[in-house]
């Protein structure tokens, strides 16, 4: 088997509704446009940024299974526009995203990840159709990854559950999100989502990144095909 060479990362600005977004595309050597990814950081007054580690190992997680992703800068946050909005603002960068990523790979199934903050974002785009342009039909989010979504610190109870496969992952250990709270409130959706309880693990995953990377590859949809 031929070794994994990381993609060379494409800075760009994207369109954004407060201005331009700073974004990277990671797009394998050899993806063939079927499936995308596009992933959440966690939350920008707290130093969160599209570099944060967890984001990074969640796409490279994606790229060794095929995925073509995007990352990017919530505004306010490196080169990005505008100034925290209390995670509205922040939702509407990451559909403008979502729709730039489409528009890239017409016609691709895309998975929506994000961490921390970015978890509470990605749940709320895998309820919406992402329109990649007025003519498009909808695009729905074929899978969700949420890594310790911060559920004591945003309102999870008033989104619609995503109805799309739904991976969450959390640490047992983890210091800004009770895990236990996680696992309440998992039990109360349907459809209910996989989750993985890493332990030992706390919210940074420090010195867990390859157990994360692990559960994110291990409950994976199987690559698209031409039938989807």
């Amino acid at each position: 088997m031929t070794a994994f060479r990381p993609p060379t990362p494409e800075h760009v600005l994207l369109d954004g509704p407060a201005g331009v977004l700073e974004a990277i595309y990671e797009v394998p050597a050899d993806h063939d446009g079927r499936q995308v990814a596009l992933v959440c950081h966690p939350h920008p007054l707290f130093g969160g940024t599209m570099d944060n580690k967890v984001v990074h190992t969640t796409a490279r997680a994606l790229q060794e299974c095929g995925y073509g992703t995007l990352r990017f800068n919530f505004r306010g946050v490196g080169q990005s526009a505008g100034s925290w909005d209390g995670g509205r603002g922040e939702t509407q960068d990451a559909a403008a995203a979502a729709t730039a990523l489409l528009t890239r790979f017409p016609g691709a199934a895309w998975v929506v990840a994000g961490f921390s903050f970015g978890a509470y974002v990605a749940t709320q785009l895998a309820t919406q159709l992402i329109r990649p342009s007025a003519a498009a039909e909808g695009v729905a989010v074929r899978q969700l990854i949420t890594i310790a979504p911060p559920v004591q610190r945003f309102d999870f109870s008033t989104l619609a559950v995503p109805q799309c496969p739904w991976l969450v992952v959390q640490g047992d250990q983890d210091e800004l999100v009770d895990h236990q709270h996680v696992l309440a409130w998992t039990r109360t959706l349907t459809p209910a989502p996989t989750v993985v309880l890493l332990a030992g693990a706390e919210h940074f995953f420090h010195g867990r990144l390859h157990d994360l990377r692990t559960a994110i590859q291990s409950h994976l949809l199987p690559p698209v095909s031409d039938g989807r």
